[in-house]
């Protein structure tokens, strides 16, 4: 019969055979942890590696936007485009070719008719008076050299468009310019026409030249028109019709157009802090020929040559 110390050594001996299976046991079981751990590890970065270019090969696929435009300040007026519009277009038989604009597309366009187009083309020079809220501006509208848009200024002029009218935008960076003639609080407006470009490529933008705004397709001048505050041929294209000069009123304009504005328009400048409010615009003088080259018979239209 066993001793009680052959019992105890016994009981010691089944003792630590237990705890060494149960180490044994701990240990296979923090190994299979560890194992499966490293396994989700896996499968979840190779998950976020296959999303990762799944995304990047559809990225890949999309068409391409069309590149934006230069973001640096433009003499542009706003348009307000309708895709869904069927509006066609039609233009004046005679010499300018004015052509006719949707006013569905733009609910900001005063409808206030065509001007005359005459064949030959009135070449009258054309001096202008701006009577506003800062004083009196005179400007002498070049109809040798711009006769379709001078001719066109005159017309609105005549039918009182640019009365009571703010100058919506101003801007003095690498252009320098106060621009109007929108008929409206900004540069979405205009008349129900447009106008051809005009002597744009001897144009010198110099402080008092006077060309016309454009939505930088062709033919697409209208009513609106910058005055140049400053010397602004380094910044501006050849692309905007040059239709006259200040000839008084300029420190007006520079006034006005360094005073600064809000920074609301998208090509440059904006809301002019200094506001400027034509009251009154008149043709004062026309120089050789007619009274006023912007009066004449409706003129008859035509489709919009291709």
């Amino acid at each position: 019969m066993p001793t009680n110390k052959q019992r105890r050594e016994a009981e010691r001996r089944h003792l630590e055979r237990q705890l060494q299976n149960r180490r044994l046991r701990e240990a296979r079981r923090r190994k299979q942890t560890l194992i499966i751990s490293i396994a989700m590890t896996i499968v979840l970065i190779a998950g976020i590696v296959v999303t990762v270019v799944a995304l990047s090969s559809g990225s890949a696929k999309k068409p391409k936007k069309p590149a934006a435009g230069k973001k640096s300040p433009s003499a542009t007026q706003s348009v307000t485009p309708s895709p869904t519009s069927t509006f066609a277009a039609k233009q004046t038989t005679g010499p300018c070719g004015y052509q006719t604009a949707d006013a569905s597309a733009n609910p900001s366009l005063k409808d206030v008719g065509l001007p005359p187009d005459p064949k030959p083309t009135p070449t009258n020079d054309v001096v202008a008076t701006f009577t506003t809220n800062r004083g009196v501006i005179e400007a002498t509208l070049d109809g040798k050299d711009a006769p379709c848009n001078v001719q066109a200024l005159a017309y609105l002029i005549d039918k009182k468009f640019y009365d009571n009218t703010p100058c919506p935008r101003v801007d003095d960076s690498s252009i320098f310019f106060v621009q109007c003639g929108s008929g409206g609080t900004d540069t979405a407006g205009g008349p129900t026409f447009t106008s051809p470009d005009e002597n744009t490529a001897k144009a010198d933008y110099s402080p008092g030249a006077i060309a016309m705004a454009n939505t930088g397709a062709p033919h697409s001048g209208s009513s609106q028109f910058f005055f140049i505050t400053k010397d602004s041929n380094s910044g501006l294209g050849k692309s905007y019709s040059l239709v006259g000069h200040v000839t008084k009123g300029l420190s007006i304009l520079q006034q006005v157009s360094s005073g600064g504005n809000d920074g609301s328009s998208s090509a440059g400048g904006g809301a002019p802090k200094l506001a400027l409010t034509f009251k009154t615009v008149r043709v004062t003088k026309v120089v050789g020929g007619a009274k006023d080259p912007g009066l004449g018979a409706k003129p008859t239209l035509g489709p919009v040559s291709q």
